[in-house]
Order: C-alpha cells, then sequence, then structure tokens
C-alpha cells in the first residue's frame, strides 16, 4: 500500500513539472539557438618497437672432412711434382749453360783456325814474296848472262841508227841450247834485223842454264824476249 502511494505521488509530481513547462514555455518563449561544440578526439599515439630482423643465413656448404692420410698423400705427391719441376728446370739450365760453353769453345776454337789460317797465309805470302825476289836475283844473274853473249856475238851493221829497235824471242831447252828465234818487232831495216837473229844463233848454248831449277826453267826461260838498240842490248 506504502508503495503505490509511493508512485502516485512520483506521477502527480511528474504531471505537475511538465505543466509548469508548458505554461513558462506559453508565456516567454524565446527559439534558443543551441551551440555544438566539436570537441577533437585526441588519438593516442605510441612508438611501435619493431622486431629486429632476423639475419639471413647463408647456407654455406659444409666442408667434407679431410682424412689426414689422404691429405699427406696429396702433400707429398704436390711436393713431388714441384720437385720434378726442380729438377727438370735445373736440367734445362745445365742444358742451357753446356751449350752455351760449347758455343763459345767452337767459337773460340774458330778463331784460333782463323788466326792461324791467316798467320799461315801471310807466312806463304811472305815466303813467297822472299822465293819470288829470290828467283828475280837469280834469274837475272842468267839474264845477264844471256846478255853478255849475245852482246859479244852481234855485229851492228853499218845501215843501224840510234832509233832503231829489234825484238826476238829465243826459244831454248834445258840444256840451255838456241833451238829457235822469231822477230817479234821489227826495226824496219832487213841488214838490223838479219844482225840480230844472227847473233841468237852465234850464242848456240848458254851452259850456265843447266844449273837452273827446272821449276825456273820452265817459268821463265823455255822462251826469253830480247830488244836489241844501237844503244844498248836489253832483255
Amino acid at each position: 500500500m506504502g508503495n503505490f502511494l509511493s508512485y502516485a505521488a512520483a506521477v502527480l509530481v511528474s504531471i505537475a513539472v511538465h505543466v509548469l513547462v508548458v505554461g513558462a514555455l506559453l508565456v516567454n518563449w524565446q527559439p534558443t539557438t543551441e551551440r555544438i561544440v566539436m570537441q577533437p578526439q585526441f588519438i593516442e599515439a605510441k612508438l611501435v618497437e619493431l622486431a629486429p630482423k632476423k639475419k639471413r643465413q647463408i647456407d654455406r656448404p659444409v666442408k667434407p672432412k679431410i682424412d689426414p692420410a689422404r691429405k699427406k698423400r696429396e702433400a707429398d705427391q704436390r711436393r713431388a711434382v714441384q720437385k720434378q719441376k726442380a729438377a727438370a728446370l735445373k736440367r734445362q739450365q745445365e742444358q742451357a749453360l753446356k751449350a752455351e760453353a760449347l758455343e763459345k769453345k767452337q767459337a773460340a776454337e774458330a778463331e784460333r783456325k782463323r788466326i792461324a789460317t791467316e798467320f799461315a797465309k801471310t807466312l806463304a805470302e811472305e815466303e813467297a814474296q822472299i822465293n819470288a825476289q829470290e828467283d828475280d836475283r837469280i834469274a837475272n844473274s842468267y839474264r845477264q848472262v844471256i846478255q853478255q853473249r849475245l852482246s859479244e856475238n852481234w855485229s851492228r851493221p853499218p845501215s843501224a841508227r840510234r832509233d832503231m829497235e829489234t825484238v826476238i824471242r829465243m826459244q831454248l831447252v834445258p840444256t840451255g841450247r838456241v833451238v829457235g828465234v822469231t822477230v817479234l818487232l821489227s826495226s824496219g831495216d832487213i841488214a838490223f834485223d838479219r844482225s840480230v837473229e844472227q847473233a841468237a844463233f852465234k850464242a848456240e848454248q848458254f851452259f850456265e842454264l843447266q844449273q837452273m831449277a827446272p821449276e825456273m826453267f820452265e817459268r821463265r826461260f823455255r822462251e826469253v824476249d830480247v830488244a836489241f838498240s844501237p844503244r844498248d842490248l836489253r832483255l
């Protein structure tokens, strides 16, 4: 019963309030402007901690395990190969040195032979020159004998003149005998030329030539040219 009364009293009070509000509005009502205030909304910012990047793991090849005995064998093989290469290089160097030494020896031998050949050639030339000089000396001595004999046997004809000259060639044999006379150059006077030929034939034989070496006779006295002139007698 008490609750009902309380509820009824509350309804009555509510009605009375509404009546008063409506009356007040009717008596003095003015429209009111409603201000709407926008309140900014604040966003709470928080630092986000990033999780550290995980390092990419590179898959590395797994080194095979080497057997110590195999490793030793491989090392021994490498040393053996290096030793063979070193020995081959040493042999090449030794061969190069031997070849160089042989080349120097051959060059020295060739130079020695060249010097010896040149010396022998020079010696031979000097000896030949000495021999030639000696041959000239001996030959000149025999020419003087022939010249003296022809001069003794020559009778100059009365028609001889100072500018006349006759050249003859005498053919001799190793015994020194005159076997032929040929006029190579005529003086232009028959009597003068005939007197020259007669002088050669009168000499007949030069016995001194028998003492001459055969080589010299064949080289220089097998044929002897003689020039006759009233001034002198020249071989």
